[in-house]
């Protein structure tokens, strides 16, 4: 039993919690504002409103200390860049002009200038802006942001920790600037940057914060001894500081490994890990330092990143341990619940013996508050909530949901050969060549068009039984009439039915397997105003009937041009839903890949001659240290060849990848033996087309010269530009030319215009090569 002394010592806290509100009132008001319909006054005060929200909501539940500084407009990256002064030269009038507006035009670019990067946060599906930094950057301190929200919190009552990204994540996300001599690294910059840390920390301290949270999770990765250095001398000049709040240093992801004794000597408050999955290796590592004596010791026992229920006698276990290894414990996620979605009782249409597995952002603060009552208490005190979470886990593990002996026999039978094509890629291309005739530089687009409101009204209107199944069947129709004809105008070589009917391309196959459970209001942010809802991976999956072949035929009948059959890959199915954690990754890999590999093959018996399979996830979901890279790629790719391995050699494998950093994965790009990769290339300007070509990839290429994740239009010369930066790289015979991503999210009046930008740039430039056919 733990003396009250130490309960009133425990707190219990989070990282960060989810920005947009229970009806998404965040992105509405945002998409009102870009729309001129809703005054910058009127969004400030929406957004302000759901931050207090969000912190009574926190302190009803039972949390001691609530997360401020953690809420965004777009993206908590960028956020920092603002407050740091890292403004790009490109934006600096617009930022000037209006710091709302400025923010918005480096987020999402305007027709006159582009926007900044945006890649993959670590191994998640959120997406952050990329800081450009260069030898001439000058950082100079804005901390009106973090000192606002801290006194908003403080002014309701509460206990409150600002939450910063630390300096050396920072840098080490950031990339150089245009234009920046090659060989630049961002971290050179640590010491013109620490100061302005300093001045915001300061300023922290004069608002009344007793604690500031400074994030480094890129410190969970494999890091060289330069960059545990510079972790050393950051924390022993920001450590050293007289005049700022306590210091509280956070990792999550994985285990800190090397630079948890970095962390552990440095003149700091306190640590912040994360204990659940492969970082629960922290527990070992932490004892190996001896601990953290005189210091605070933020525990991440719930995990902020998936939403099964925690396993309370294991956490219990880890916290007690961990009791003897710290000057204070405190309980916490393992990260920010960003990653989650708000509140599980809000799903009223999931099995309720299912719904009694799930843990969304609200249901974790309880666990959390639950495991530090009994880390207080004793067990003793929480004696019902121990009862119920045994019960509760039993329950998920004898379930029937979550077992198929069919479905793990035949994933148990699967043998290499059916994870290969039948003949070698240089065979297979002469065969698709002349089947399909494409001229050189062929054209085609990712898959999805602009999603419209009478789409969504379409689909509300069904599912509230407004309209009938035929009426609805009719307006898919006519959606995928119109896409046709437009890209058959446009001139497109490669066609796509635009995929009206699918309301996510993960969430649509989800609700046609077995296996899978989907929410109705379980939304996530992936970036920006976009979200998703993950559905969740609850047992052995198998596809009862043909998910795609009747609107994939409907649309190949409208045309002679090709029509891509279109598909979300094993592995993106996987990483963005929330994943079951009871058995290997490569086991559910396999038994989505087979589900997929029934598509695949109706899809060909049906006529489709192009069959893309989307991977986006293949590169996000890459472990973050490479001591795991070897054992994910295997599965991963093997999941992918056994979706794609049984067509016949005339049927052309597309793959499709975005938002990431691909020079890591290249040998696995080769692996997967897709006969056509498209990838994103705008905004990092052809970057991935010069490591293909270091790397001698073999097979078709299109990078995208087209950033769908901006409302401005390329122009031609743009476009064209592009075109002869990847030509420098890949041969004419191998260059495809296509957007970045799919179109959902973009307005019908900039897809036709950049699409048609886009045919007349791969025209130009196909009408100089030699031998082209335009």
């Amino acid at each position: 039993m733990t003396s009250t002394s130490a309960a009133a010592a425990v707190r219990a806290t989070v990282h960060g919690y989810p920005r947009q509100g229970q009806r998404r009132e965040l992105k509405k008001a945002i998409e009102g504002y870009w729309k001129g319909r809703v005054s910058a006054d009127a969004l400030r005060s929406t957004a302000a409103e759901l931050r207090r929200g969000n912190w009574r909501q926190l302190a009803e539940a039972g949390i001691t200390e609530v997360p401020t500084g953690d809420f965004s407009y777009y993206d908590h990256v960028l956020d920092t860049s603002v407050m740091v002064g890292a403004i790009p030269a490109r934006h600096r009038a617009a930022v000037a002009a209006d710091l709302l507006d400025g923010y918005f035009a480096m987020a999402r670019g305007t027709q006159e200038v582009a926007p900044l990067e945006m890649t993959k946060w670590f191994d998640t599906n959120y997406h952050y802006l990329v800081p450009e930094l260069g030898p001439d950057t000058v950082f100079a301190a804005d901390s009106a942001k973090q000192v606002g929200e801290l006194t908003e919190a403080q002014e309701l009552g509460l206990a409150a920790r600002p939450v910063l990204v630390g300096p050396v994540s920072y840098l080490l996300l950031a990339k150089p600037a245009p234009g920046t001599a090659a060989g630049f690294d961002p971290l050179t910059l640590l010491d013109r940057l620490l100061p302005v840390y300093a001045e915001v920390l300061a300023d922290l301290r004069a608002a009344g914060a007793d604690w500031a949270q400074l994030d480094e999770p890129a410190l969970v990765q494999d890091r060289s001894p330069a960059v545990l250095n510079a972790a050393a001398r950051a924390y022993r000049d920001l450590g050293g500081l007289t005049d700022r709040p306590r210091l509280l240093i956070a990792s999550y992801f994985d285990r800190l490994g090397e630079a948890l004794p970095v962390l552990a000597k440095a003149p700091v408050d306190g640590l912040a890990l994360d204990f659940t999955g492969a970082a629960a290796a922290n527990l070992k590592d932490l004892a190996a330092v001896g601990g953290l004596p005189g210091k605070r010791l933020v525990a991440g026992v719930v995990n902020g990143r998936n939403v099964w229920i925690n396993d309370f006698e294991r956490s219990l276990a880890t916290l007690g341990t961990l009791l003897g290894l710290a000057d204070r414990v405190d309980v916490s996620s393992s990260c920010s619940l960003l990653h989650v979605p708000l509140d599980a009782t809000a799903e009223h249409e999931i099995d309720p013996q299912a719904a009694r597995w799930l843990s969304f952002a609200r249901q974790k603060t309880t666990e959390i508050v639950t495991l530090a009552r009994g880390l207080a208490r004793g067990t003793g005190s929480i004696a019902s909530e121990l009862a119920a979470n045994r019960a509760d886990l039993a329950s998920r593990a004898e379930s029937a949901l979550t077992h198929d002996p069919a479905v793990r026999a035949r994933a148990a039978a699967v043998t290499d050969a059916d994870g290969r094509r039948s003949r070698p890629y240089a065979e297979r291309a002469v065969a698709q060549r002349a089947h399909l005739g494409l001229p050189l530089l062929p054209t085609t687009t990712i898959g999805s068009f602009p999603q419209t409101a009478e789409l969504r009204t379409a689909r509300a209107d069904l599912r509230a039984g407004r309209i009938g199944t035929a009426a609805y069947e009719e307006r898919i129709s006519a959606e995928i009439r119109e896409v046709l004809a437009f890209q058959e105008k446009a001139g497109i070589d490669v066609l796509v039915h635009g995929e009206p009917e699918r309301n996510d391309m993960v969430q649509y196959f989800a609700e046609q397997l077995t296996g899978y459970l989907a929410t109705q209001h379980g939304w996530v942010q992936s970036y920006g105003t976009r979200y998703v809802r993950p559905p969740i991976l609850a047992g052995d999956i198998s596809r009862p009937e043909p998910m795609t072949v009747r609107w994939t035929r409907y649309a190949q009948s409208l045309t002679d041009r090709p029509v891509k059959g279109m598909l979300t890959g094993p592995v993106t199915m996987l990483a963005w839903s929330f994943v079951r954690d009871d058995q290997p990754l490569g086991d559910t890999a396999r038994q989505v890949a087979l589900a997929l590999r029934d598509e695949v093959s109706d899809l060909e018996a049906a006529g489709s001659s192009v069959i893309q399979v989307d991977e986006p996830a293949l590169r996000e979901t890459l472990p973050l240290r490479a001591d795991g890279h070897a054992e994910y790629l295997a599965w991963a790719t093997e999941a992918f060849r056994l979706t794609t391995g049984g067509v016949r050699p005339g049927t052309q494998i597309h793959t499709h990848m975005c938002y990431a950093e691909f020079g890591d994965i290249l040998r696995a790009i080769d692996d997967l033996d897709a006969d056509v990769i498209s990838l994103e290339a705008a905004r990092s300007h052809m970057q991935v087309a010069g490591e293909l070509a270091t790397a001698g990839y073999p097979r078709e290429v299109g990078p995208g010269v087209y950033d769908i994740h901006s409302p401005r239009v390329p122009s031609v010369d743009e476009a064209t530009a592009l075109l002869h930066k990847g030509l420098h790289a890949i041969p004419a015979e191998r260059l495809w030319v296509n957007p970045d991503c799919g179109l959902k999210t973009r307005g019908w009046p900039e897809v036709r215009a950049a699409l048609e930008n886009l045919v007349a740039a791969a025209r130009e430039v196909r009408g100089g090569l030699p031998g082209a056919d335009s």
